[in-house]
């Protein structure tokens, strides 16, 4: 990936215009309607699938749940697309979040149409996983921005305990030790940033929760978001819609720190 840029709106340009849903969309398996509804269920149920395209001369032009196919043929079982079910290949990938929120698949338009499908699971690849990293990375970088804005000197050091501040001084030292040019407050970790912020009353404002302790619990949710993106963990199982909806508070928080001028304090 190119260099990445220090702002929400670079980010988001950035994968509008090289990521699409084409990116992480699988093949849509699909039959023909007069096939045998017993005989597509068990072909499903083998692939573990829950959905299957219905054809009618040759093009995909409604679906079927597994649930449902139980007697008869495929496409007496059939359903429409509705609304907002299916989205051009073209989309850009963050269209992704927002479609599954409500669903639990969305149907891919290729060369005009339906050929693919996304499902929650396919948040688990790659372009999905590099976009919430990068969204991490870029609320840390402009936490750390506003700390030094706030605190100029390292004058933030009284916010931590002793067992916090030491532990960035001694990161601190290893890394002058390789030659590696960084000062302490490079060297705080997200929870200390988020300890400064919180304990500061304008800064707790800027963020803009209601109580610390949905702050507190948002800073919980954020680091193991971002531990779990680093150790290559699930990310949807049990996070889901909590996962969209971090995403959401994620980027407003990122828009707020990114338009703050706090000034020292």
């Amino acid at each position: 990936m190119k260099h990445l840029k220090s702002s929400l709106g670079d980010l988001q340009r950035l994968f509008a215009r090289t990521i699409t849903l084409r990116d992480i969309a699988e093949p849509l398996s699909s039959f023909d309607a007069a096939q045998p509804a017993e005989a597509v269920r068990e072909f499903l149920e083998q692939r573990g699938y829950d959905v299957v395209g219905i054809r009618e001369h040759g093009v995909v032009t409604a679906f079927a749940s597994r649930t449902s196919l139980h007697g008869g043929t495929l496409g007496q079982h059939r359903e429409a697309f509705g609304p907002g079910a299916v989205l051009p290949d073209t989309e850009p990938l963050l269209a992704a979040f927002a479609t599954l929120r409500d669903r639990r698949h969305v149907f891919i338009n290729v060369l005009g149409h339906v050929g693919g499908i996304v499902t929650r699971g396919d948040l688990q690849k790659a372009p999905v996983r590099l976009w919430l990293f990068g969204l991490v990375s870029l609320v840390e970088m402009q936490m750390l921005r506003v700390v030094r804005e706030r605190y100029p000197s390292d004058s933030w050091a009284g916010h931590l305990s002793s067992e916090r501040l030491e532990g960035a001084q001694r990161l601190f030292a290893e890394r002058r030790r390789r030659h590696e040019e960084n000062d302490l407050s490079d060297c705080l970790q997200l929870g200390d940033k988020a300890t400064i912020l919180m304990k500061d009353a304008d800064l707790f404002a800027l963020s803009g929760f209601t109580s610390r302790s949905s702050l507190e619990q948002f800073f919980r949710e954020v680091g193991q978001l971002r531990n779990a993106l680093a150790h290559a963990n699930d990310i949807v199982a049990g996070r889901w819609p909590e996962l969209a909806n971090l995403v959401d508070t994620l980027e407003g928080f990122l828009e707020r720190l990114e338009s703050a001028n706090p000034g020292p304090a």
